[in-house]
């Protein structure tokens, strides 16, 4: 016997690919508490949907179980609502691993309630105050200027709301994005995953947190290279108030050898904040090192092992600083 998990779902999502990236992601916010523990599904390689309305959680594994194995997005729809005695009740976006977008609205899904797709996104919303918020979403996705590709769907989401959004009001909005070993150490495809779950301005609150917790990860896990102009440019735009975030900050844009001289200020506010913290003096001494201010990188270098001195990889730097290599 199969048993269905459902759950009413009052919601405006967006489901995208990024083909450049290689990315799948949702960006979902409902009246209805923790949508993001119902409504997200991705896998990379595979591809991503929403499930709501009078959602049926099943489709979450199912879909994307049907996506690895190779089915484009409109046919995953009509494979899951085709074994669905109650479809007519349901919302569904997806994207398949080529980028190809489908979106299904019930018949009896409670008004407003429609979606709208195009090349690589689906987006789609119920008790909605109009069409209006999809027709906001839409052009917001498609006008950014961003090539990140979780921000293009945070841009959306606020642009939903601005319009109208759940004609309820607000309660939670949650994000996930995924690729190829993206996670902490290669160890999963989670590239993001935030969820607020029950507060008056969730979506605005989900922008707070991406910005002040994933984007310095982000851009020196993932993006030292090719794209950290476009990261680091958000960075100027933003104050960061805790120590750990401008070291942070600071390491990033060093690692991808980015206007030095502004990493450089940035970790000395952060050494400022937190003069006896051995890892932020190692970040000074990364950066003067790299601006070929080879005496200064060791003098801080040998500050930083003072603090800690059986650490094994301050040994190594300060050896390096000493030695040019």
């Amino acid at each position: 016997m199969t048993i269905l998990i459902m759950a009413l779902l009052s919601t405006f999502s967006i489901v995208a690919h990024d083909a450049e990236s290689g990315e799948w992601g949702i960006a979902v916010a409902s009246k209805v508490p923790f949508v993001g523990q119902m409504v997200p599904w991705a896998r990379a390689d595979a591809g991503a949907l929403a499930t709501q309305a009078w959602a049926n959680l099943t489709y979450g594994p199912e879909g994307l179980r049907l996506l690895a194995e190779g089915m484009d997005a409109g046919e995953v729809i009509e494979t899951l609502t085709g074994a669905d005695s109650m479809f007519n009740h349901r919302q569904i976006g997806v994207v398949d691993s080529r980028g190809n977008a489908a979106s299904f609205t019930g018949s009896e899904t409670m008004a407003w309630a429609g979606s709208v797709t195009g090349e690589g996104y689906a987006i789609q919303g119920n008790i909605l105050t109009g069409p209006e918020v999809l027709e906001a979403m839409e052009t917001a996705f498609l006008s950014s200027t961003e090539d990140v590709l979780a921000f293009r769907l945070l841009e959306a989401l606020k642009a939903g709301e601005d319009a109208g959004g759940d004609s309820r009001g607000r309660q939670s909005a949650a994000i996930l994005v995924v690729r190829d070993s993206a996670g902490h150490q290669g160890s999963t495809d989670i590239m993001v995953s935030i969820q607020v779950s029950d507060n008056p301005e969730a979506v605005t609150e989900l922008l707070r947190l991406y910005l002040r917790w994933w984007e310095p990860l982000y851009m020196m896990e993932f993006y030292a290279g090719s794209r950290a102009d476009a990261i680091l440019s958000r960075f100027s735009a933003q104050s960061y108030e805790e120590a750990w975030m401008k070291n942070a900050v600071a390491w990033s844009m060093a690692m991808a050898d980015l206007d030095l001289d502004r990493a450089l200020s940035t970790a000395l506010e952060a050494i400022d904040m937190e003069p006896e913290d051995a890892n932020i003096m190692d970040t000074v001494a990364e950066i003067l090192f790299r601006l070929n201010r080879f005496e200064e990188a060791v003098e801080w270098g040998t500050r930083a092992l003072d603090l800690e001195p059986e650490n094994t990889y301050l040994k190594e730097q300060l050896e390096r600083f000493r030695t040019g290599s």
